[in-house]
């Protein structure tokens, strides 16, 4: 399906505009606040779903956006990840959201998308956070130092999360994963689930929510650096139905069937497995644990950029790109979903300048997503068959990714 991307001026004289004007302190550099947004007209899509968009002056030129406006108050609004159906895969944000028929879609979670420090070795398209998706627990966060995008903010790491709970309000959470592989009476510790890579010495598993991209991904780098050598020594057990069913040196590729676990070793947690043999009976448990009591639903993972209606400390105020933020407001009632546009002579803006803007918009919280040529934002229009691209993703056409914050609305 051909996919139109909406020209800014086309739709300024009925969405939103704001206008910010920039002060001395803008005009200095690439630390300056974006200013005050004034907000205008917003256009419906659905119930409890409005789109804008606005121009917003920064020290280097003028940056474009667009925005989503999400009321969880409305019970006809509901929010959940959207993904190709396994882990280690991507898709298109406008494909994402029309498979699911969602009204509305932002791309999300950084994910490993190249591999040219280990030639040889496939690069997974796996994100880097958490995943919950319709209260399914798709995969765990990789190790700080695995993780692409920019540098963390001090206080924060990959296991950073924005989602909505099944109690319909969005906030921001930190999804650590408990798990554990037991046999003969031993239990040993599960450091990974469905993730590129695991923690050195590290055992974890993979489900047939992973996909059939290679598993070896898993073994390489280290904790605190992503182009360290892939493990020279790892281990590779397939449970069926609760036994054992089959081992081998190195981990292998291929779909995973369902009621199957691969478990997959590296250091001490490739010898722990290897003492595994063929028949043995194993149990494997894990789940993603919240801070908070209250169970997301939804949940992806994000760098934290406003806390407490802060910007956090820390973050880059030198480097301008084309971003993507999510934001949550109105005691998690409202959801913020924010794409820079990408189109020639637009002005990218800085973590700093980003967080400073969803601050003023209203986001008690916010987090930073996968931006630049990944970012895409879009909406469907009532009785139309397919998403609209609302920005310009900066590559000239929209980049797959392996998930998305997806919006849908009944009525």
């Amino acid at each position: 399906m051909k996919h139109r991307f909406v020209r800014a001026r086309a739709v300024l004289t009925a969405l939103t505009v704001w206008s910010v004007l920039a002060g001395s302190g803008a005009a200095s550099g690439a630390t300056a606040d974006a200013g005050a947004p004034r907000l205008g007209r917003a256009v419906r899509v659905a119930p409890g779903v409005t789109y804008s968009a606005f121009d917003v002056v920064v020290g280097r030129g003028s940056a474009h956006g667009h925005l989503l406006t999400v009321d969880l108050t409305d019970r006809r609004v509901a929010v959940d990840l959207l993904y190709p159906g396994v882990v280690g895969a991507r898709a298109p944000v406008s494909e994402l959201a029309d498979a699911r028929r969602a009204v509305a879609a932002v791309n999300a979670d950084f994910f490993n998308i190249t591999e040219t420090q280990h030639p040889g070795v496939e690069a997974t398209g796996a994100p880097v956070g958490p995943a919950i998706a319709s209260g399914r627990h798709l995969k765990a966060a990789v190790p700080d130092g695995q993780r692409f995008g920019p540098a963390l903010p001090p206080g924060t790491d990959t296991k950073d999360v924005i989602g909505v709970g099944f109690d319909r309000r969005a906030r921001l959470d930190r999804l650590a994963l408990r798990g554990a592989v037991v046999a003969a009476g031993t239990a040993l510790p599960l450091r990974g689930l469905n993730q590129y890579a695991l923690p050195v010495n590290g055992i974890g598993a993979f489900t047939s929510r992973w996909g059939p991209t290679s598993r070896v991904r898993s073994t390489c780098g280290t904790d605190t650096d992503r182009a360290a050598p892939c493990s020279t020594e790892t281990y590779e057990v397939t449970v069926r139905q609760g036994r054992v069913t089959k081992t081998a040196q190195v981990p292998g590729r291929g779909g995973i069937p369902r009621g199957t676990t691969t478990l997959v070793g590296r250091e001490e947690g490739a010898r722990h497995l290897r003492k595994l043999h063929l028949g043995d009976r194993v149990r494997v448990g894990h789940a993603l644990v919240g801070r908070r009591p209250a169970p997301l639903r939804f949940a992806v993972g994000g760098h934290p950029i406003v806390r407490g209606d802060e910007p956090l400390a820390g973050l880059d105020a030198v480097t301008p790109a084309v971003r993507t933020s999510a934001g949550v407001g109105a005691g998690g009632r409202r959801l913020l979903l924010l794409a820079l546009d990408g189109a020639p002579g637009r002005a990218g803006m800085t973590v700093r300048e980003l967080a400073d803007l969803m601050d003023r918009l209203g986001a008690r919280d916010a987090v930073n997503l996968d931006g630049g040529g990944s970012s895409t934002l879009v909406t469907r229009e009532p009785g139309s068959p397919g998403a609209t691209v609302r920005n310009h993703p900066s590559a000239g056409a929209e980049r797959p990714v392996p998930n998305a914050i997806g919006v849908f609305a009944r009525g």
